[in-house]
């Protein structure tokens, strides 16, 4: 039997609450189609639901108890934890979680990078003790209470993603996290609809240095204009040491030379005075410059670097972040480049810059399929026209557009690179579909909210060749 996570004494002292009877909980859950058996059932309150009409539910499918702010229809208050607040109370639960473990936590914010570099640093401590992180994004308001209530009091180390979309949402999150090491990968014009300017997004991501352990280290991109700003602000939060990362010659973790394959990435780099060389798993130059950061993090909790370097090596690209398919379909076979999750100028740039470095066979192409990318501002078209540079320093043979921000950059293409436009990607799926051949590399990128992930599942449903699965990327 697994180990209780939260017995009902610590959860009602973790939460203020009261409890009609004695249960443990293995584990803590949000939604009931996900929950396992033994966990705490956490009936939160939505904008579009309320997660006490599936207490009854989640007790049927085997939850050890329900944390709840009233009576449930149904429902013995025996298996129920009773709160004022259900968010509030999941909150104080990730508060308790902090306060009774001695592990040595990273969190991770930036415009760009964030979940692939949580994910990638994850997978390194899981190989160097207990370690325990976010799943998916799981970066906002609910995610980090909930990851953090979900950490085992044994954990050796633990890896947090950290979201924003305002202002002042990023320092209560890190104060409840209250990380030993925080990074900001970058700072670009993402989520500018909210903000007046870009130095406001860099103000609202130094916001992770509010929560910081006294004398905790701060890790900043050199290469970023926002460096300085940055800096300052850990150093005024009472961060003890700020390692910087990048190609700059004055770079703590310093990029020294990079071979880009089409697969991975061979790297030498000097992490705070120590040579290390190593092989990246996941094609790209910004997945590389994420990889100082990372090996800086490393370097910062203590662990075995050489080990963690090893481990870069067995990475690959996340769902909807660069993950490769190779689709067999009659005559032809190409591979689909998955995206989709989201997108800004800076991860377009990134994401086009791999993909014209991508190998092509015989008469292949190299397309591009774009969706609009969305909360850029009053400057959003300009900022779709601007990736025209980028399409053409990569050499990127065919661009096919979505959405009517995308038709900005569209309408400036050059005519012999245009493949095809639609308002949706429904019906763009249906141009792009006929008109792909043998040898074809494609990316589809673009933000959630344009729907570029059903044309990759489009695209993988024509796979017909059931020896080799649409998942086994080069």
């Amino acid at each position: 039997m697994s180990k209780a996570l939260w017995t009902s004494t610590e959860a009602a002292l973790a939460t203020d609450g009261d409890v009609k009877s004695d249960w443990s909980a293995v584990g803590v859950s949000i939604d009931t189609r996900s929950l396992d058996l033994g966990d705490l059932f956490v009936a939160l309150i939505g904008d579009n639901s309320d997660g006490h009409k599936h207490v009854k539910d989640a007790l049927a499918k085997g939850a050890a108890a329900a944390m709840v702010s009233g009576p449930c229809d149904g429902v013995s208050d025996e298996g129920l934890l009773v709160v004022e607040d259900t968010l509030s109370g999941l909150q104080a639960l990730g508060h308790a979680a902090r306060a009774r473990t001695d592990a040595k936590i990273v969190a991770v914010t930036g415009s760009v990078g964030k979940t692939s570099t949580k994910d990638a640093l994850r997978t390194i401590l899981e190989a160097q003790g207990r370690t325990h992180g976010s799943v998916a994004s799981y970066n906002n308001h609910w995610g980090v209470p909930l990851t953090l209530a979900r950490m085992p009091a044994d954990t050796e180390w633990g890896v947090f993603e950290i979201g924003m979309n305002h202002a002042n949402e990023i320092t209560p999150l890190s104060q409840m996290v209250q990380p030993d090491v925080a990074i900001i990968t970058t700072v670009e014009p993402v989520h500018l609809a909210n903000f007046e300017n870009v130095e406001g997004i860099a103000d609202a991501k130094a916001e992770i240095f509010d929560g910081l352990k006294p004398d905790g280290t701060a890790i900043l991109n050199a290469d970023n204009s926002h460096f300085d700003r940055l800096r300052l602000r850990a150093q005024a939060a009472g961060a003890g040491n700020v390692i910087s990362f990048g190609a700059s010659d004055k770079a703590d973790a310093r990029l020294e030379r990079v071979a880009l394959h089409p697969s991975c990435s061979c790297i030498s780099a000097s992490i705070c005075g120590q040579a290390i060389t190593y092989k990246l798993g996941i094609p790209g130059k910004h997945h590389v410059m994420n990889s100082l950061a990372i090996l800086a993090a490393v370097h910062a909790l203590g662990a075995d670097l050489a080990l963690a370097g090893m481990t870069l090596a067995t990475l690959n690209a996340p769902k909807g972040r660069g993950e490769r398919h190779i689709v067999h379909d009659g005559d032809r076979q190409f591979v689909v480049v998955d995206e989709s999750y989201n997108a800004n100028p800076a991860s377009m740039r990134a994401a086009i810059a791999t993909l014209g470095a991508a190998e092509v066979e015989g008469a292949g192409r190299r397309v591009a399929v774009l969706g609009d990318m969305l909360e850029l501002g009053e400057d959003e078209a300009l900022m779709h026209q601007g990736l025209a540079g980028p399409l053409a320093d990569a050499g990127i043979d065919q661009v096919y557009a979505c959405g009517p921000l995308m038709k900005n950059l569209y309408e400036d293409l050059p005519a012999a690179c245009k493949a095809g436009y639609a308002e949706g990607s429904e019906a763009l799926l249906e141009q792009l579909a006929s008109q792909l051949g043998d040898g074809d590399v494609v990316m589809v990128k673009g933000s959630l909210g344009s729907r570029m992930g059903l044309i990759v599942d489009g695209l993988l449903a024509l796979h017909s060749d059931d020896d080799v699965p649409s998942g086994a990327g080069d």
